[in-house]
């Protein structure tokens, strides 16, 4: 009898712990990614700019590139700088926005992807997909997973904390987007991908539930973990599926109709995953999220993050127009801006506010 499986997609090295950016050198040696130290390194004008000069005596053969922006011009710029320079492999050391920019880049030069993340701002890290700002708003690419993963805790810990609470809210927020998946293949018949639904929700469980804080190497090392399995989870299913849900629609929304006062993205997706929640009649769901996002001290209503309860109506109305074919809660329900408010005063009067 043939036995049946299938590859997939993932780091061959994932490097959670202090001190890992010590040891970069000898990852690229020893895993054959590179062994004469001919590398790009892309880096932030924040961030990365500090650690350069950290790295450069045990990276001499590195050209180093910085990235000004998230944007796919940024991303075809550093492109075609890097394009017949005969690099082994590309290093993104930065945030998010550095490292979906290289993602980008890489893959369109054709080159693997180290990926060395200096926040933990969100689960793109690790994803098989760059979100970046176009003349349109933003779009999503289709990019290979990076080959390596660096997540030093040191340097996690120099970052502003506001970025470890936004990794939070990303995370926890794949537990709705599981719920939507679900809903999706009872309604429509779409089909869920049972491995990457199961890693998906297992790394937002995972958080939700971790009894540490920000300040903790253990609850880090979760957290840190979570957003690599939500990556993995993704080249599991091939799209952001596992990870993006009612919850994402709405922070992309938020993104489109405010964009000069969006907040971070995790806040805005564990705001739209707690609500989600309560709209799909998992009160005891919602509220166990809402008491770790407030415990992480991330907004669990609009006016903690600057907007009325009117601008988050608005929100929620517009975000299924953000992802097109893509049927959640949100889709299912089909609220009236008037329902919507009576969902939310509904909200706001469950979890106490």
């Amino acid at each position: 009898m043939p036995v049946l499986t299938r590859l997939i997609p993932s780091p061959v090295v994932v490097d959670i712990r202090r001190g890992a950016m010590d040891d970069l050198a000898a990852l690229l040696a020893d895993q054959r990614i590179s062994s004469n130290g001919k590398i790009a390194v892309a880096i932030s004008g924040g961030s990365g700019l500090k650690l350069r000069d950290h790295f450069g005596p045990e990276l001499p053969g590195a050209d180093w590139y910085p990235v000004a922006g998230g944007t796919i011009d940024e991303a075809v710029k550093l492109a075609d700088a890097m394009r017949g320079k005969r690099y082994d492999a590309v290093v993104a050391l930065g945030g998010g926005k550095i490292i979906d920019v290289t993602k980008y880049a890489a893959a369109r030069v054709g080159l693997p992807l180290v990926a060395i993340a200096t926040n933990l701002s969100h689960d793109g890290i690790c994803s098989p997909i760059s979100t970046l700002d176009n003349d349109n708003g933003r779009g999503s690419y289709g990019v290979p997973t990076p080959i390596a993963l660096v997540i030093d805790l040191d340097v996690i810990r120099d970052a502003p904390v506001r970025f470890v609470r936004s990794g939070i809210g990303d995370a926890i927020s794949n537990i709705s987007a599981i719920a939507d998946w679900e809903l999706s293949h009872q309604v429509t018949g779409e089909p869920v991908d049972g491995l990457a639904a199961a890693m998906a929700r297992s790394a937002g469980e995972a958080v939700l539930r971790h009894p540490g804080g920000v300040g903790d190497d253990d609850f880090l090392v979760s957290l840190s973990e979570g957003l690599v399995m939500s990556g993995i989870a993704m080249s599991i299913s091939g799209d952001s599926r596992p990870s993006s849900g009612a919850c994402h629609e709405i922070s992309h929304a938020f993104d489109l109709l405010f964009p000069a006062r969006a907040a971070s993205h995790g806040e805005q997706c564990g705001l739209g995953a707690a609500f989600a929640m309560h709209l799909r009649g998992a009160r005891d769901g919602s509220a166990q999220m809402v008491e770790t996002l407030r415990r992480h001290g991330l907004p669990v209503v609009p006016e903690e993050m600057g907007f009325t309860v009117d601008e988050f109506v608005q929100a929620v109305s517009f975000a299924p127009q953000t992802r097109p074919g893509r049927f959640t809660i949100l889709e299912h329900l089909d609220l009236s801006d008037d329902q919507i408010r009576d969902a939310y005063a509904d909200y706001a009067k469950a979890i106490g506010s």
